[in-house]
């Protein structure tokens, strides 16, 4: 259930720990009460006013600044007081537990926002881009955030919604009068903007699944046999020894994560178990979580040694692999090649996308990076991407689904509206148009408390 709107609520706005400034915020319809109570007046709308914030008996409890921001024009649409005083802990759950006293409530997790959203002060995507901006952790996400924020992604859906109710409004015209024939030119007409909306919606999607990847980064797994260099290779994309390197198979027994950027990209790499034939019980279990792992993997790295090659154990191992899952091999130990052969021409590795390393010198490593980005779908581009989370992404997959039956369906005209209708509720899902409560829930918890 949504938390009701009547109450006032207050949170630390700032984050938790000891700083130079701290913010607590109020919002609801009795800020102006807690205002004069605490600050012994109403600050004058809009202006930072600096004051002491006092407690029941007059006493100081800090000083600091206090801005009042009268509803409507606010973050939540409500009244709004903000007191920005010291940040230290002890004197902000002073202030805190002063208004709470006054007759305030402890905010919810993302409460703040949801009233934003629920005021109509912004839609689902510019409420959830507050989020992933406070969370991003690269330049390319928080700029992407910034463009969602902005309602560029909400701007392209909306623009989207407008097209397919102008070719519902054709539609259904050609249904209240079935009467008169469907002429050339509104077929036309039809098809064209069916074309149209389908173009612009293929867009957005491959917008919305490049942001979706810097939200949410690709998981990337190594494989491959003992001894062929995986933790090397983890430790030379890391730029820190982030695993145990050891002649002796068999050293790496349990899966080790390690979080890396590439040009602002966020990837999870995973160094598993070598996979083979064991009588150790330990190591044993370091490949059956190996091969978990790799079932969960965005890109699979099957790491084979360069002097060798493609071995039968490789073959097999090749063979295991999970066939829905993109993979790149990755032959290591090119330095200890005799000649730089064209080891992609190679006739072992036809029909494979390979790159040749040394996890030892750090030959071929940028070329790694690069591939690593294509093959987890990474497409350099200056502008247009907007943050999108896998909701978004399902939502305006599912429209395009609707949007290829609804081109299988032209002969039927109450079919092809029903499509159309189906497809333009799934693009409002995206915006909050039409969105369960539970929904909404879901997605304000996930905020830090005091957003």
């Amino acid at each position: 259930m949504l938390p009701s709107n009547a109450d006032t609520i207050v949170a630390i706005a700032t984050a938790q720990g000891r700083g130079g400034i701290g913010v607590v915020r109020v919002s609801g319809q009795h800020s102006a009460t807690l205002a004069r109570e605490i600050l012994g007046k109403l600050p004058v709308a809009r202006h930072a006013t600096s004051c002491d914030f006092l407690d029941k008996n007059g006493d100081t409890l800090d000083q600091g600044i206090a801005i009042f921001f009268p509803a409507p024009h606010s973050y939540t649409g409500e009244d709004v007081l903000e007191l920005q005083g010291h940040g230290g802990i002890a004197v902000l759950q002073l202030v805190l537990q002063r208004c709470l006293d006054l007759g305030a409530r402890l905010a919810q997790p993302g409460e703040f926002t949801q009233r934003a959203f629920l005021n109509n002060k912004l839609d689902l995507v510019q409420a959830e881009s507050v989020a992933d901006l406070i969370d991003a952790n690269t330049a390319e996400a928080a700029r992407s955030a910034i463009r969602s924020l902005h309602g560029e992604f909400s701007a392209a859906v909306h623009s989207m919604v407008d097209e397919l109710i102008f070719l519902r409004m054709l539609v259904e015209a050609m249904l209240d009068f079935p009467e008169e024939e469907l002429d050339a030119v509104d077929a036309e007409r039809r098809n064209v903007l069916l074309s149209s909306v389908q173009a612009r919606l293929q867009q957005t999607l491959d917008y919305a699944k490049q942001g979706s990847l810097l939200r949410e980064g690709a998981h990337v797994v190594i494989a491959g046999q003992p001894n062929v260099g995986k933790s090397s290779l983890l430790n030379r994309l890391a730029g820190e020894e982030v695993a145990l390197v050891s002649e002796i198979p068999g050293t790496t027994r349990d899966v080790i994560r390690q979080a890396i950027q590439i040009r602002g990209i966020p990837l999870h790499i995973m160094d598993t178990a070598g996979l083979r034939e064991s009588v150790d019980a330990v190591e044993n279990m370091g490949i059956a979580r190996a091969h978990q792992t790799l079932h969960r993997a965005d890109l699979i790295l099957l790491l084979l040694d360069a002097s060798k090659g493609i071995t039968a154990q490789d073959e097999i191992i090749l063979a295991g692999l999970p066939a829905d899952i993109p993979r790149l091999l990755v032959l290591n130990k090119i330095d200890l090649l005799d000649s730089n052969v064209a080891l992609a021409d190679s006739a072992p590795y036809a029909g494979f996308m390979v790159v040749g390393v040394s996890a030892k010198t750090g030959a071929g490593i940028e070329e790694l990076r690069a591939k690593l980005l294509d093959k987890v779908g990474w497409h350099d581009q200056e502008s247009g991407i907007f943050m999108a989370r896998e909701r978004h992404v399902r939502a305006l997959m599912l429209a395009q689904t609707h949007l290829s039956k609804a081109l299988a369906a032209l002969a039927s005209a109450e079919l092809f509206a029903e499509e159309l209708r189906l497809a333009q509720r799934a693009l409002n899902e995206i915006t909050g148009e039409f969105t369960p409560d539970d929904l909404l829930g879901e997605i304000f918890s996930r905020f830090c408390i005091g957003k």
